[in-house]
């Protein structure tokens, strides 16, 4: 059974929420991904806006989770603030709630100064792995005083929310407690003020072995594998019925008896 119509939370409505519950928020990527997010209660939904088939699918995604606040991560690569406020501002107006930015604080401060609700990110950030190698961030002192500093910049350039990628669980708790943004755990453990995954690795919905700060509740690879063999054997049992005479049936076909074909006959044969 469906759940009630929830009041669809406001950027206001979270922050008045960090410190008192860690919140549940998934990564989506399909308008019945988003449904049956909202439908299972999910607190936060984010999704993809950095290509031209993103950006149209997020119109369906607001539209299946109507009631359910949808962060849109931008393209990688802004190259201007002015640009990054143009593509942010289509992502509201298409229905989300706030958008993603992984790009400087340059560029956030930009469009945190427009009062775009922009999330940013620390710690583990893939497109710049090659200053970091994928690993967890902030093991060391020096690196953990690197991993605040960058905090409190993201904090001063105005984004209200960021992603805490892979940092270790006590030092996120730490970093949690000293900012006003809400840190979003991906990797980073429960201190946080959400709990993020992907759908992807929810569903198992890949075929490598989920990262280690995943968990998978479900085996949709294997789902996709059955029914891409339900596929290949419809197919298979078509070609063979139209082949053998058994496609089209009689159920599948119009008839008209034979007295009115001999009447066509007549009247195409004659206008010839």
């Amino acid at each position: 059974m469906a759940l009630r119509p929830r009041k669809k939370y406001t950027v206001y409505d979270l922050q008045q929420l960090k410190g008192k519950r860690v919140l549940t928020h998934i990564h989506v990527k399909s308008p019945e991904e988003a449904a049956a997010a909202e439908e299972a209660g999910v607190d936060l939904m984010s999704c993809s806006f950095d290509s031209p088939e993103a950006q149209a699918r997020l119109p369906q995604l607001v539209a299946a989770a109507p009631h359910s606040f949808l962060s849109a991560a931008t393209p990688h690569g802004l190259a201007s603030p002015e640009e990054a406020i143009r593509v942010a501002f289509r992502a509201l107006e298409a229905g989300a709630s706030s958008v993603y930015c992984s790009a400087s604080p340059f560029i956030i401060e930009a469009m945190a100064r427009e009062r775009i609700p922009v999330v940013g990110h620390l710690g583990l950030v893939p497109r710049h792995v090659t200053w970091t190698g994928y690993r967890a961030i902030g093991r060391t002192v020096e690196e953990a005083k690197q991993l605040y500093d960058n905090m409190k910049t993201l904090e001063s350039a105005g984004a209200y929310a960021a992603e805490l990628e892979v940092v270790p669980h006590n030092l996120a708790t730490f970093l949690s407690s000293q900012t006003k943004m809400l840190l979003m755990s991906l990797g980073s453990g429960s201190g946080c003020d959400t709990q993020f995954l992907f759908s992807d690795d929810i569903l198992g919905d890949y075929e490598e072995r989920p990262p280690r700060h995943a968990k998978t509740y479900r085996n949709f690879a294997a789902e996709h594998r059955r029914l891409q063999q339900e596929r290949i054997a419809a197919f298979k049992e078509y070609i063979a019925d139209v082949n053998e005479g058994r496609f089209p049936a009689s159920e599948n076909l119009i008839a008209s008896d034979a007295a009115f074909i001999d009447q066509v006959k007549q009247v195409t044969i004659a206008s010839t």
